[in-house]
């Protein structure tokens, strides 16, 4: 399953997150792992959670974003739930390439078993109905 946090600025969606990540440390019957850019919710999420600078990894396109996430999944089979903050910046990139990457991560997701929640910056009006549907 995927979910994706979408609004503009400002609008609350890395409180979502949090709030979202801490349920998910209390509730899930596996490993939570938040990739981040930056380090702004080390104070904010359980201490439970694997959090992952993607500017420590050098993470900043799409196909790296994917191979971390692999490899995550590769090296820990227990993870439940992937949080991604600030998809734009993490990866560098815009609309057409943040919806390719929403449309793997729903594949991924059902092909492993796992959830994923993913913060976007961007209007949810100009969403694809694709990436629509995932829209909470």
């Amino acid at each position: 399953m995927i979910q994706v946090i979408m609004g503009l600025k400002g609008s609350g969606k890395t409180k979502r997150l949090i709030d979202s990540i801490n349920e998910a440390v209390a509730n899930a019957q596996g490993d939570v792992v938040c990739v981040e850019y930056g380090k702004q919710l080390t104070y904010d999420v359980n201490y439970r959670v694997r959090l992952v600078n993607a500017k420590e990894y050098g993470i900043d396109n799409l196909d790296k974003l994917k191979g971390l996430i692999s490899g995550l999944h590769a090296g820990n089979f227990d993870i439940t739930n992937v949080y991604i903050d600030n998809l734009y910046k993490t990866i560098g990139a815009d609309r057409a390439l943040g919806e390719e990457f929403i449309l793997w991560c729903a594949a991924f997701a059902e092909a492993n078993n796992m959830n994923f929640t993913v913060t976007v910056s961007d209007d949810p009006a100009g969403a694809s109905d694709a990436v629509k549907a995932y829209l909470v």
